[in-house]
């Protein structure tokens, strides 16, 4: 029987980590938060926001579900997913340390016959050399002795539980027998998985699927440009337009987030490796379209407080909403946040509501907790800009 350890238990992890358990399979999840592995424990859900989540962690945690923070816990398995964040650094390129420590630890107690599956979004070819290289160098194993495979996580934050068991998923192997011997173990839990030919297809097929979002949404933010001066309205253009064969995304304050405005980077960044600048024009023109949405509502909300009878720095600005998405509790690449940084920095009055924090958290972060007189509020998610 199978014997599944899930490297990383944050807002990819823990999800398939109690999905796995639902399905019957003992499963032990690595994360080196204790405190994270006690309330898992504990059957306490440490991701209150995503959906489903807690009655998995209640049913599973501390029983078919053991949490641990230390890798040689989990030795005794056979299985093991890695799923912990990579980033990327100010110069837009990947950054593997917290990546390349998982994958060293679990060298460490990689045995004869054990299957590895990278389920983190990787540029492509990276399971094929640097997370083979790093297993083989800590284990000793040989290509042939274990195997390994990539199964890009495919879900979206509050939905997770949901896309798991309905949504596609696709594995492929460095080798045909790791791709197969995945494969296997893979469709015990996830009932619509697909086997592709290879972990660099699977890794690659993940990384584009964000970039047609960014060039699509980069697309929506140009065309709200071109509406407003022409005067049109853009939602009921878009709404107009879309059909079987054309769906156009809504206009944004950017991209925020641990996926689409990192994605198109991978590819960008090999391209210019290899010195081939023109291979990747669209991805880049996309992600400077879409970063530049920052200036583009900066200066909407000041337009709107120069209509007011105030000097500017008399004028209370809020803001409603600092997270990237609506709903979810995460900050990283939030747009939204920078908006307010921005305003911040020109010396404008500006407050914050937010749903996902509480008045300490906001006031903790350096901002300024909404007292419900300010003169304009900007809601980013509808992008709504009123004036009381």
């Amino acid at each position: 029987m199978d014997r599944i350890a899930v490297i990383g238990l944050g807002k990819a992890g823990l999800p398939i980590a109690s999905v796995i358990a639902d399905s019957g399979i003992s499963v032990t999840g690595v994360d080196i938060d204790e405190e994270r592995c006690r309330m898992i424990n504990e059957g306490k859900n440490p991701i209150p926001e995503e959906t489903g989540l807690g009655e998995l962690v209640v049913k599973h945690g501390g029983k078919n579900l053991v949490a641990v923070p230390d890798y040689n816990e989990a030795k005794n398995c056979n299985v093991f997913i890695i799923i912990v964040p990579l980033f990327i650094d100010e110069y837009n390129q990947p950054d593997f340390r917290i990546l390349l420590d998982a994958t060293v630890k679990v060298g460490k107690i990689l045995k004869k016959g054990d299957v590895v599956v990278l389920e983190t979004t990787v540029p492509p070819m990276t399971t094929e050399t640097l997370i083979r290289e790093a297993l083989e160098k800590e284990s000793k194993l040989k290509p042939g002795e274990y195997y390994l495979a990539n199964s890009p996580e495919r879900i979206m934050t509050g939905y997770s539980i949901s896309r798991l068991r309905e949504f596609p998923k696709i594995i492929g192997g460095i080798d045909k027998e790791s791709g197969k011997k995945a494969f296997e173990i893979y469709r015990k839990f996830v009932p619509n998985l697909q086997l592709v030919s290879s972990a660099r297809l699977a890794e690659f097929v993940k990384v584009i699927e964000g970039c047609y979002r960014d060039v699509n949404v980069a697309l929506a933010n140009e065309l709200l440009k071109i509406a407003e001066e022409i005067d049109v309205d853009i939602y009921e253009a878009i709404r107009t337009a879309n059909h079987e064969y054309c769906h156009i995304h809504l206009p944004s304050t950017g991209v925020g987030g641990h996926c689409i405005p990192v994605y198109p980077w991978f590819l960008i960044k090999e391209m210019e490796k290899r010195k081939k600048f023109d291979k990747a024009k669209l991805l880049r023109t996309a992600r400077e379209l879409n970063d530049e949405m920052l200036e583009y509502w900066v200066d909407k909300i000041i337009k709107e407080c120069t209509k007011l009878n105030k000097p500017l720095k008399d004028i209370k600005i809020c803001v409603k909403g600092i997270t990237f998405r609506e709903g979810v509790k995460e900050l990283y690449h939030s747009r939204n946040l920078e908006i307010v940084r921005r305003l911040m920095s020109k010396g404008l009055n500006v407050f914050v509501q937010d749903q996902m924090f509480t008045k300490e958290e906001i006031e903790q972060m350096g901002l300024k907790w909404y007292n419900g007189d300010e003169d304009i509020v900007f809601d980013p998610f509808n992008l709504n800009i009123t004036a009381r």
